[in-house]
């Protein structure tokens, strides 16, 4: 669960009642993961014949990448509204992002097994977006910039 807190989100992990305040966007485990799936997707487009598919390379380079760079974003910006709208991006970025993987998949860059992780990996990443979304859609904080 999120809540606001005085200087940043805060989190109930589970029911329990142990609160930790996210300050920086660094500390949401949805960017950590979006981070992560980034560094797969570099290292497929860098250790596979993806390197010489500039456009496609490309372009799911720069979809993984905004998974996480529009969580930050919409974290930064203080606002429970525009942090939802930039949510609601990074979860467009995650589909992107699926749908290149079945790409460079058809195109023989990847396995089947590689296939099916990622796939999984980003749709689990779109559900947890989704679901912190859904949250901020049923409070009424606004934000820190607003306090």
């Amino acid at each position: 669960m999120v809540e606001g807190g005085n200087s940043g989100l805060r989190f109930i992990v589970q029911g329990l009642k142990i609160m930790a305040t996210v300050d920086r966007f660094e500390d949401l485990e949805i960017w950590q993961e979006a981070r992560r799936l980034f560094k797969i997707i570099y290292k497929i487009t860098e250790e596979t014949n993806l390197k010489n598919d500039y456009k496609l390379r490309n372009q799911i380079r720069s979809s993984s990448g905004s998974i996480m760079d529009n969580i930050a974003e919409g974290f930064e910006r203080g606002g429970n509204v525009e942090f939802r709208q930039f949510l609601s991006i990074a979860k467009g970025s995650a589909g992107e992002t699926r749908s290149q993987i079945y790409r460079i998949y058809d195109c023989n860059y990847i396995s089947s097994d590689a296939k099916n992780t990622l796939i999984k990996d980003f749709e689990d990443l779109s559900r947890r977006i989704a679901g912190l979304t859904n949250y901020l859609n049923r409070k009424n904080f606004k934000g820190i910039k607003f306090k």
